[in-house]
């Protein structure tokens, strides 16, 4: 038989042999570290390592074309140096190792995300400085490799005999190269059919991400970083989808201006008075609610937010949307659903020209900032900002001389709050009010921040960070109150997505769950709101706060208004899109399958359903309507004068829409 006595295909055998071993030891590891969670029986279990094992050999047919092209190619009397072989035997040992490595960083990965190698860890070598720093803060690094290079020298030593043996046996000749080269072909070939549908014929997202093959999956994110809604989900009737969303924003204040039916930017006619009163809007990271005293905790661990839930308006039943920072931006910002793929804040090229929360203030003379503790370049905040209406101060922009303490992705949390209170003075001393919209890095591994501040050390876990955060935002109001601006201005402090969204479900909903402030002693008096509501809706309910008139954009609604639409949460995972109406949850995956889950925070019992059936339709309605709004460009920015009347813009709008062409919005882009 053709290669059964070839150097070049009993070396790259017992290679890809070894890897094969690697992958299943780092499932079976992983498999166990969640034994629990993964509720496996016998059948469950076959199928998880039969699966496995398909897209073990898929990424091992890709991996051996470049190895298996070079030994199959390499002349006779260069194969047989001593030196060559001595390199091939290196070359055994180094691929040892790097395997190793990936698996050991598949268990990082997992162990922060709770899944295999995704779209996150393709983003993560473009911001490859932050992240490293993270890494080597957070887990002993250096003798972690050293302890990988040790394994992998004594493997390739315990086998030397094995690969000596393969590389004395005598090289393929010339005449049948060609016949091994179709043989090395047709594995890539077949797997080059295998796509992420075998996988997903199972319901428990454990074993589904452990039948799965973590290079394998980091390639697939990096091929399909963004998904067409149309061509890969549900989808129903134009007519019926623009009766939907209309109904579903349908406020007592609104009035629709789009003459397309799926059009769905709209005047919005606050009552009362305008007030220009100063907005502080705090996004915190990794915020979980579970970790807040008043909901439960018994760690005493955020003191200062559990009495900030007595002074303001808190809303309890609050969800984020996405799993990352630039999701719960996303959301916050534009108040859009999370679209399948990337966030807006990430498509490079098309994240600016929206109509924003910052440009709707800014139309109103407000100075919108964008502040953010660490270097805006990171998952492109800094474009996306500057594009839509804010100024940007990073990490970049502070003098060193401010920053008093600084991890791998970048100042503390007292650092940033000093910022705030510096550019919050300087607008109002020149007469200007302000919307300061702050991002935060302390809670996030490697949860490092200046010592003494709290009674648990720098550095030792989740809970240090989360009390440490609590600290620094009350030693903010603290400093705050004593400010001429501070009975003027609204205090929001809001997550951008909870510690960790892993389940055994697709979208496990307690695992969305964040909580949301709205501060104003002055102005507002404090309540409890027990409405169910997303991070779209936060855009529309600060602009009602301020009785400001604008035309919007947004895919949420003002939470105080009286007999508003019914409340709803709309969250995602880059693949799966739900809609959560305080029961049951609506899912709805890439391949078109529908799903809902009945009691999705209790017992959460899944079947599948009808497109039709009144919560997929409307899970459907709002993920459809976004596409298409980002398709055809609805949500840009237009800038009506502040003189226009209501109905000069809804002319406007409507020749607009008939000539197909908006001056406002070319110049908007």
């Amino acid at each position: 038989m053709v290669g059964q006595h070839s150097s070049p295909a009993r070396y790259l055998l017992l290679m890809l042999s070894s890897w094969l071993v690697i992958f299943l030891f780092i499932r079976t590891a992983l498999l166990i570290y969640h034994l629990d969670e993964v509720a496996i029986n016998l059948a469950s279990l076959l199928q998880l390592y039969a699966v496995g094992l398909l897209y073990d050999l898929a990424f091992l047919a890709y991996a051996a074309l470049p190895l298996g092209l070079y030994i199959l190619l390499v002349p006779k009397r260069l194969w047989s140096r001593s030196g060559h072989q001595w390199w091939l035997q290196g070359l055994y040992a180094f691929s040892l190792f790097i395997m190793l490595f990936i698996a050991v960083c598949e268990w990082i990965f997992w162990d922060e995300f709770g899944v295999r190698f995704n779209f996150i860890s393709v983003d993560y070598l473009v911001y490859s400085d932050e992240v490293l720093n993270n890494i080597l803060q957070s887990y002993p690094i250096y003798p972690l490799l050293t302890g990988l290079t040790v394994i992998a020298l004594l493997t390739a030593w315990f086998l030397r005999k094995q690969t000596e043996c393969a590389l004395s046996a005598p090289q393929l000749p010339w005449r049948q190269r060609p016949v091994g080269l179709v043989l090395l072909l047709a594995p890539a070939l077949i797997a080059s059919l295998l796509n992420q549908n075998l996988r997903q014929v199972d319901s428990n997202t454990y074993r589904r991400e452990l039948s799965s093959n973590g290079p394998y999956q980091f390639f697939a994110a990096f091929r399909n970083n963004e998904l067409d809604y149309p061509e890969f989900y549900a989808t129903l009737p134009d007519a019926k989808v623009a009766q939907q969303l209309r109904a579903e924003l349908a406020e007592s204040n609104v009035k629709f201006i789009g003459e397309d039916p799926l059009d769905i930017r709209r005047l919005v006619d606050n009552p009362g008075e305008k007030r220009d009163l100063n907005v502080v809007l705090v996004t915190v990271e990794s915020l979980s609610a579970k970790y807040l005293g008043s909901f439960g905790d018994p760690r005493k661990l955020t003191p200062n937010l559990d009495r900030l839930r007595q002074q303001s308006l808190f809303f309890n039943n609050f969800y984020a949307t996405g799993t990352r920072t630039t999701r719960g931006l996303e959301a916050i910002t534009l108040s859009i659903p999370p679209t399948p793929g990337r966030s807006i804040v990430k498509r490079v090229g098309r994240e600016s020209g929206f109509a924003s929360l910052g440009q709707q203030l800014n139309e109103h003379g407000y100075d919108s900032v964008f502040l953010y503790g660490g270097r805006g370049y990171f998952d492109n905040m800094n474009t996306f900002f500057r594009g839509n209406g804010y100024r940007v101060v990073d990490q970049d922009s502070v003098s060193q001389e401010s920053i008093h303490f600084e991890n791998a992705w970048g100042m503390s949390d007292e650092d940033l709050y000093d910022q705030v209170l510096w550019l919050a003075d300087d607008d109002h001393n020149s007469g200007k009010p302000f919307f300061l919209q702050v991002m935060t890095t302390s809670n996030h591994r490697p949860y490092t921040y200046p010592e003494g501040r709290i009674d648990i050390p720098s550095g030792t876990g989740r809970a240090g960070a989360i009390k440490y955060t609590d600290y620094a935002i009350g030693r903010f109001l603290d400093a705050a109150q004593d400010k001429p601006w501070f009975g003027e201005t609204i205090f929001v402090f809001v997550a951008d997505h909870t510690a960790g969204s892993a389940g055994k479900e697709d979208l496990p909903i307690a695992n969305y769950h964040i909580p949301l402030w709205i501060y104003a002693p002055a102005i507002l008096p404090p309540r409890e709101i027990d409405q169910l509501s997303s991070q779209i809706d936060l855009a529309p309910t600060l602009l009602g706060l301020l009785n400001i008139d604008y035309t919007s954009t947004f895919f949420g609604y003002n939470l105080l208004l009286a007999n508003g639409p019914p409340g709803r949460a709309l969250i995602g995972n880059y693949q799966h899109l739900g809609l959560f109406d305080g029961r049951d949850v609506a899912i709805i995956d890439p391949g078109g399958e529908v799903r809902i889950h009945s009691n999705a925070v209790a017992s959460s019992r899944e079947r599948k359903a009808s497109s039709n059936a009144p919560l997929a339709a409307r899970n459907i309605t709002y993920y459809q309507g976004a596409s298409y709004a980002l398709n055809k460009k609805l949500l840009f920015w237009q800038q009506p004068s502040r003189h226009m009347t209501s109905n000069t813009v809804i002319n406007e709008a409507l020749v607009a829409s008939v000539i197909g062409k908006n001056p406002q919005k070319e110049s908007a882009l």
